[in-house]
């Protein structure tokens, strides 16, 4: 099992740089070879549930989450997702929280902790940095792209 953490600041107002972190299809524009599914019907709150497919064809797997923790930001302050993945393959934890950053801006913090079942710890550290990479890059690819 491995844990991370990101942090960026974006040039976005509070509400914005949550609007783009939490539509669940985006996640699958900004991750390669994956597809994102919202499984619930709207609006996004506790109990929403999404499956993210990557791979191709026959040799993808399923991503499902579920959204248990579901606080806007508002009058200026943070707010905080909590998504619990359920997952056969992938299981753990990812928390978004878009907190006031300086000038303005906003600042983004992406908590996870990660496990992929067949994975043996020895693969932990591997995991971690392919994780922080690619979480890392669809974060940046969010936040840029409306």
């Amino acid at each position: 099992m491995v844990t991370f953490l990101l942090e960026r600041t974006a040039p976005l107002p509070l509400d914005e740089a949550w609007r783009r972190l939490t539509q669940w299809p985006r996640h699958g524009d900004a991750v390669p070879l994956t597809r994102v599914t919202v499984v619930t019907p709207p609006p996004t709150g506790e109990g929403t549930r999404f499956v993210a497919r990557s791979g191709l064809g026959p040799l993808g797997f399923a991503d499902p989450m579920e959204v248990t923790l579901w606080r806007p930001p508002a009058d200026g302050l943070p707010g905080l997702c909590r998504l619990e993945k359920r997952g056969r393959v992938v299981l753990g934890w990812a928390e978004i929280e878009v907190r006031p950053g300086p000038g303005g801006r906003s600042r983004v913090i992406w908590r996870e902790e990660l496990r992929v079942r067949p994975l043996p710890g020895l693969f932990d550290p591997l995991l971690r940095a392919a994780a922080r990479y690619t979480f890392g890059r669809a974060v940046n690819r969010l936040l840029r792209r409306e």
